[in-house]
């Protein structure tokens, strides 16, 4: 055992230049104290170390410093040297200290191992840089201490003083020996407490004196040291998930035991493998890239995501992988923990996640964007929006042709070769062609598939059918689904994938089920909406006058315009209605009307309105009287048992249903052409619109009174006398009202438009029409205009007769006269013969004086008048009467005849077709004869 010299060192760092002085320092005790040389030899003692020796000592520790200075930075430079990674030891070279320090990264960095060495007078007398840091006391603090007073407890210090006089007669010792390290600042004089392990090993000094030499280990450093190694060992040898360990080389140290049994053999087989004998070549750049960057710059890498094979499968695993860079107890980086959790189920289930809230999300957008119309080619437009690209990358829709032609589809399953018209097609690349089915077929084509094909399998069983796509194809895959609504197949939905796409599996196969049904249903609502607007439609028009209606005094023009005939979208038919009623005496019924409702009931109910104000102006009542009874009619179109149980229940309370109740709104006018003076009644209506020559449009002051089916109401009648060339325009609310514009705007607008009455009636119309909103499409529109034309004064002949037997015969005589001014000698017998037919009944059974007035226009009018209220009752003579057969002969003269009350009397009158040269006249002698 050599002599250690009894001086402090310098206080030097020991993991490096420090360490190599002490080696010096060593070496020199070695040879001072007589050290046993390797071979056994002992040195001979030499005298005191002189100064200059002392400085060639210190230039050959700095040599040393420097030689180990340049090996570390070449160690540095090649990653070949084992101690470069951290992992490997470096063997002493020839000419080197035996004692020579490890590179950074030895044990010494992490247990405190401290050296001091005990004077024959008990006292410390040398104290290494260990000891300082160990202890925290400098040298020339400790030198000269009595380690048992300074350090020992003093419950123990007897026991230390018995220890140390063993020491000191030559006797080994080791043991653990608590200990305290005195601090001044520490008023109870205390400091701290530490536990240290000794090794106390006797020598001599240079004088042959006993001595000692201590060797100190800090035991809560190594029992800390044990714990962190065992917890180490613990995590890794037992953790389920993979672990390696990854020098600077990028080369595995080492892996758990997880790890080997998933890649196969044990532990130590995986040892200087890298990432490329784990992981395919382009996974294997990427991950040997990343670990590259974690050992330089030290970042961590959390859930970094790896795909490869295990051994022997054809499974792609997934795993999930945290990276963080290793480093020594110096903080040298040593490599790189890999830590690997296999996520392949977890992917799975995330996928199937994804895919269940992504079908979620599409069934959702389809209840929000299909069936918002109700025209079949829409909704299939509408189906394809949602499904590409989000569901597929290319679509058709086909629907029956019988269909959409309006035909009624029987219920069941058809034998699925029937014609087809394809209504919808869209396409996510690049607008390519569907050739997934067969030939392609164009977008509004007709066709059909042949009866073994999967497709028409699939219209025939209402089953969904797989259709491959074609080698050298675009297409990988298409699901032909059948669009079933109500047990019916209306047409086939192609959903296809192109090749690339992920194929299409159950849960795939179920949701263009279920997308395939909603349109259907949606498509099967369009339809049965399409057959009844399509009949409302037919019924509305069939109701309507045919053509350009005519009126003796009146230039007339009209416009209908259905509520869906200028919109994007189908709207139910509305219940909007205008006539144009030719009356006795040149005169002219102008109605205009609005049912209240929309489709095909307010269709029927306007139709019965219609018919009710035709039959009841042919009665010639008055317009208050007409919508009096179009009132009562109107109550009873909602009662079952018609209009008297209508007017009952109208007498005792009741709950309406709502569904069964009819209200129209109606204005009904009556235009005189000889007096050019027109009455107007009005339901509810808007009011009437007049423009008279050089004035501005203006709205008549008609009382609207209540809706027809309110009751309970009397109507008020207005009457106006109508310039020449005035114009006069009925509407409905359609025309002047929408969600856009409010009905004071639409009413201004409206005429603010009627702006020159001069233009013609057809250009009048069209601009009213272009100038307003009527492309709102939200109800019917109907417009009513005449131009007033009085009749001529030469038109009109009026003559007043006494009332006496001679007035026949003078009213023959007026009648002739006037006849012959006009050119219509033709008709001077028959009307001569007629007038004294009428004027002889006015004499037997009238009152008051007589009127005869002769009308000309289109068709030749008589009339007579009289005070008396009695109406002519036509009837059949018998063979044996006398008389009884005047009316008969009026009926068989004349084109038309009949009565009406007036406010004076009545009125009989009769018609005759001007001679134009097609007409053929009943001659009045045959007339005669026939009734006999």
């Amino acid at each position: 055992m050599s002599e250690i010299p009894a001086k402090a060192t310098e206080s030097e760092d020991p993991s490096n230049s420090g360490r190599a002085r002490a080696a010096g320092d060593l070496s020199d005790a070695r040879a001072s104290h007589g050290t046993p040389a390797s071979d056994g030899t002992s040195a001979s003692p030499v005298p005191a170390r002189s100064a200059a020796a002392d400085a060639r000592d210190d230039r050959d520790a700095r040599d040393d410093r420097a030689a180990r200075d340049d090996r570390d930075a070449r160690s540095a430079r090649d990653p070949r040297d084992p101690d470069a990674t951290g992992f490997g030891s470096e063997e002493p070279r020839p000419g080197e200290p035996l004692w020579q320090s490890k590179p950074p990264g030895s044990i010494y960095d992490y247990i405190k191992v401290a050296s001091f060495s005990i004077g024959p007078d008990g006292l410390v007398d040398q104290w290494s840089l260990r000891a300082e840091q160990v202890f925290g006391i400098p040298a020339a603090r400790a030198v000269g201490m009595d380690p048992i007073e300074a350090f020992i407890d003093p419950d123990l210090r007897a026991q230390g003083q018995r220890k140390m006089a063993e020491i000191l007669d030559g006797r080994e010792w080791t043991g653990v020996v608590p200990f305290r390290v005195p601090d001044d600042s520490d008023e109870g004089g205390r400091g701290k407490d530490g536990l240290a392990e000794v090794y106390v090993m006797p020598t001599r000094t240079e004088e042959g004196e006993k001595a000692a030499v201590c060797i100190v280990v800090d035991v809560r450093t190594l029992r800390r040291m044990e714990t962190d190694l065992a917890a180490s060992q613990a995590i890794f040898g037992q953790s389920p998930f993979g672990f390696l360990l990854i020098d600077t080389d990028l080369r595995v140290r080492r892996a758990n035991q997880r790890f080997a049994s998933l890649f196969g053999g044990t532990p130590d087989d995986h040892r200087g493998r890298s990432v490329h004998d784990y992981l395919a070549r382009p996974e294997a750049e990427r991950v040997a890239a990343t670990l590259r960057r974690v050992l330089e710059s030290g970042d961590s890498i959390t859930d970094m995501h790896v795909t490869g094979f295990l051994p022997g499968s054809d499974e792609r695993r997934h795993w999930s992988v945290n990276l963080y860079r290793v480093h020594s107890g110096s903080g040298r980086p040593i490599g790189i923990a890999w830590l690997g959790i296999d996520i392949t189920a977890r992917r799975a289930a995330a996928r199937e996640a994804a895919a269940a809230r992504r079908n979620l999300a599409l069934l959702n957008d389809a209840g929000a964007r299909i069936g918002n119309s109700l025209d079949l080619e829409t909704t299939a437009r509408e189906l394809l929006d949602v499904v590409v690209p989000g569901f597929c990358d290319l679509a058709t829709v086909d629907l029956y042709q019988g269909l959409l032609a309006g035909d009624e589809t029987p219920p069941g399953l058809a034998d699925g070769s029937a014609e087809l018209r394809r209504v919808a097609f869209s396409s996510a690349v690049s607008d390519a062609p569907f050739v997934g089915g067969g030939a392609e077929v164009a977008v509004g084509a007709v066709h059909h598939y042949p009866f073994n094909s999967p497709c028409a399998d699939a219209l025939r069983t209402a089953r969904v059918q797989h259709v491959p796509g074609e080698d050298g194809g675009l297409v990988q895959s298409t699901l032909a689904v059948p669009m079933v609504a109500h047990d019916t197949v209306v047409g086939l939905a192609q959903f296809a994938r192109t090749k690339g796409s992920e194929p299409f599996g159950d849960r795939d196969r179920e949701l263009a089920v279920e997308l395939a049904a909603r349109a259907a249903v949606c498509i099967d609502n369009a339809r049965l909406y399409r057959r009844e607007h399509e009949r409302a439609l037919i019924l509305q028009r069939s109701l309507l006058p045919p053509g350009d209606p005519v009126a003796a005094g009146l230039d007339i023009a009209c416009r209908y315009l259905p509520g869906n005939s200028s919109a994007d979208r189908h709207s139910e038919v509305g219940g909007d209605w205008f006539d144009v009623i030719e009356l006795p005496g040149h005169r002219t019924a102008l109605v205009v009307g609005d049912v209240m409702g929309r489709g095909l009931r307010a269709a029927v109910a306007m139709g019965e309105l219609r018919s009710a104000v035709r039959t009841l102006a042919l009665l010639d009542l008055e317009p208050a009287e007409v919508l009096s009874a179009l009132d009562e009619i109107a109550r009873g179109l909602g009662a079952p048992g018609g209009v008297q149980q209508a007017t009952r229940a109208a007498r005792r309370p009741r709950e309406a249903d709502l569904s069964e109740v009819y209200l129209a709104t109606c204005v009904y006018a009556v235009y005189d052409s000889v007096t050019r003076r027109c009455t107007f009644a009005n339901a509810g209506h808007l009011p009437p619109v007049l423009v008279e020559p050089g004035e501005d449009a203006l709205m008549l002051d008609v009382p609207p009174g209540m809706p027809l089916g309110v009751g309970g109401e009397p109507f008020e009648e207005v009457e106006v006398e109508l310039p020449e060339g005035a114009l006069l325009a009925l509407y409905t609310d359609g025309l002047v009202e929408s969600r856009d514009h409010p009905l004071d705007e639409g009413l201004q607008a409206f005429v603010g438009a009627l702006t020159d009455p001069t233009r013609p009636l057809e250009d009048v119309c069209d601009h009213v029409l272009t100038t307003l909103d009527t492309h709102h499409g939200e109800d019917d529109i109907a417009l009513l205009m005449a131009r007033v034309q009085g009749l001529p004064a030469d038109s009109v002949g009026d003559w007043t007769l006494p009332r006496e037997p001679r007035s026949v015969g003078r009213a023959r005589e007026f009648a002739r006269t006037r006849l012959q001014s006009w050119d219509l000698e033709a008709l001077v017998d028959t009307t001569e013969l007629l007038v004294s037919e009428l004027v002889t009944n006015a004499l037997r059974y009238g009152e008051g004086e007589i009127r005869l007035r002769l009308l000309l226009d289109r068709t030749l009018v008589c009339e007579v008048w009289d005070s008396g209220l009695v109406q002519p009752r036509r009837r059949r003579a018998r063979d044996t009467d006398e008389g009884g057969r005047g009316l008969q002969l009026v009926g068989l003269l004349s084109a038309a005849w009949g009565s009406r009350r007036t406010p004076r009397g009545k009125t009989v009158w009769f018609e005759l077709p001007l001679p134009d040269g097609e007409t053929t006249l009943a001659d009045p002698a045959e007339a005669l004869l026939s009734l006999f």
